[in-house]
């Protein structure tokens, strides 16, 4: 067995790990605070400088990348660190990979700055610390790698590294619980992405992404097995990203600091996202998983967005959010729509770390006034705003989208979904009796979508040829624009009459997430409980407040 190093280079792909092993050993100087070994204050101040120099080096990288845009597009730059044998350590530099590797460096250091004053003398501050860049190191190694097992060990160290994040306060007994339906439903998540990448080796001979992508390409007639694989990879990308019914986790972990919060809904729950992008090559061979992916988001999304209209908890509420915004990414990435789901995925990130750090303010803005409101507008007010919203995006999307997607089916959700979001927009000004405050919220619908569709068009360009975007056929696409439709004009008659027959028939079913986290709690818990679960479970209070409010008081 052969063993060999490379690294220096400018233009070398190893030089991504450095980000990895500095966060890495922000991560040691937490566990010797926490052993007493180390000052906090000295610990923090480590942490805050790995997290600044990580920043750095990520932000050097994506202007690299920008810089060589073109060609990396065409053929991204794979070095290896070292080799054992025909195992190579091996890194991807690409567009995709610099960045999500900014985006997990300015959100860690984000977390880490807001978590100094946030964790001030508390007990548990070093292992907060150590867990806290130990978690970003692993995120980081994650999205950076081309080696396909060295992406599976980096997953499953994700899952470890925030459970201790998640678990922070043992005598917590809602956190624990939380935590632990966490690390089960990971491990099924586990399970499912090893099965995957076996499958691949098996077929491959090879761990590397770029060699995978490029075999399957070659092969005339996929076999069964890659078919198998492609499943698998869609079962665990969506039971990463929390979807129905193995979302109850997401929604109780609120015991955690809201920093923890932040990470978790702004950055790891959006890996299975990540993952669907990198192995587009495997997933566009497989009808059944592109499907899986477009009815699971799909209906998790509707469903989620019903439930979260029920909540008056932010954080409950933001969580709901989450598990309806990772339904709609899966469904992009089911429709072939990769570039608007990496797209989508970096803004959900951004603006869900910013309301999770930002949620005492939505607090104080809440109580200044009303959560909901009756919509005075007449019964057909949604209509014209509808209609002209349809017409505003089909000529914006004849400018920006109709060139890249006209002869596909998938260039119909756009147009419509984005016509569902503006239509609120085109109705208030529609309502305004301001005549300049019309104008400003018409101008801002149209400016809007010109931005969404010239984003699609931008981050369809840094795609790679692998993960190129393919439509679905027509009838998946028309299930996916009925059920949004159907979302659409249910909120719609619920907003503009919430104690009528509707809204009182839904809202009970709704505030309950239709049990369904209820009988996935009782069913893992009987066979994998802990000990504290195992006692609870004795209680009949304790389950209920878990599947309605999301948080045990």
């Amino acid at each position: 067995m052969s063993v060999s190093y490379t690294f220096w280079g400018f233009q070398n792909a190893n030089l991504l790990c450095i980000p990895v092993v500095i966060f890495f050993l922000g991560g040691i100087a937490g566990k010797l605070a926490s052993l007493g070994r180390l000052q906090i204050q000295k610990a923090w101040s480590a942490t805050l400088f790995a997290s600044t120099t990580a920043l750095i080096f990520a932000l050097f990288f994506c202007g690299d990348a920008f810089v060589h845009a073109r060609a990396m597009t065409h053929k991204p730059r794979i070095d290896s660190l070292f080799r054992v044998g025909s195992l190579a350590f091996s890194f991807r530099f690409d567009l995709v990979s610099v960045l999500m590797l900014l985006l997990v460096s300015f959100l860690g250091w984000i977390i880490a700055s807001y978590s100094r004053a946030y964790m001030c003398g508390d007990a548990e501050e070093g292992r907060y610390i150590g867990n806290l860049m130990w978690t970003l190191s692993a995120v980081s190694l994650l999205v950076v790698t081309n080696n396909l097992l060295v992406f599976l060990a980096a997953w499953i160290l994700t899952s470890l590294t925030l459970h201790g994040l998640l678990a922070l306060y043992p005598y917590r007994q809602a956190a624990v619980i939380a935590a632990h339906k966490k690390l089960l439903a990971s491990r099924l998540g586990d399970l499912a992405l090893l099965g995957a990448v076996v499958i691949l080796w098996t077929q491959t001979r090879s761990f590397e992404l770029n060699e995978i992508a490029r075999h399957i390409g070659a092969i005339g007639v996929v076999p069964a097995s890659i078919h198998i694989a492609a499943i698998l990879l869609a079962v665990s990308a969506m039971i990463q990203c929390a979807q129905l019914p193995l979302h109850g986790w997401l929604i109780q972990v609120m015991e955690a600091p809201t920093p923890v919060s932040a990470l978790l809904h702004a950055g790891v729950v959006n890996l299975g996202g990540f993952m669907l992008v990198r192995v587009a090559s495997v997933i566009n061979t497989t009808p059944a998983a592109r499907e899986l992916l477009v009815v699971g988001g799909c209906i998790t999304a509707i469903i989620s967005s019903m439930v979260m209209t029920t909540r008056i908890s932010i954080k409950v509420h933001l969580a709901w959010s989450t598990c309806a915004q990772m339904g709609f990414m899966l469904m992009e990435c089911g429709l072939g729509l990769y570039g608007l789901a990496l797209l989508h995925l970096l803004a959900h990130s951004l603006y869900k770390a910013h309301a999770f750090l930002g949620s005492g303010g939505v607090v104080k803005q809440a109580g200044a006034g009303c959560l909901t409101h009756r919509d005075s507008s007449g019964r057909g007010g949604a209509l014209a705003p509808s209609a002209l919203a349809g017409v505003l995006i089909a000529a914006i999307a004849s400018i920006f989208w109709a060139p890249h997607h006209a002869r596909e089916a998938t260039s119909l959700f756009g147009i419509a979904i984005v016509g569902f979001a503006i239509a609120g927009v085109l109705a208030a000004a529609f309502r305004a009796r301001d005549a300049a405050a019309s104008l400003v919220l018409f101008l801002c619908a149209v400016g809007v979508s010109a931005l969404y569709f010239g984003y699609e068009a931008a981050f369809e360009k840094v795609i790679s040829a692998a993960e190129r975007p393919i439509g679905q056929p027509l009838g998946i696409v028309t299930f996916v624009l009925i059920s949004f439709a159907l979302l659409y004009l249910t909120q719609g008659i619920v907003r503009r009459d919430p104690s009528g027959r509707l809204a009182t028939a839904l809202y009970p079913w709704f505030y309950a997430g239709l049990y369904l986290d209820e009988l996935f709690t009782r069913g893992t818990f009987r066979i994998w409980p802990t000990s504290t679960a195992a006692q609870l479970m004795q209680r009949r209070d304790v389950l209920q407040p878990f599947s309605k409010t999301g948080v045990s008081k």
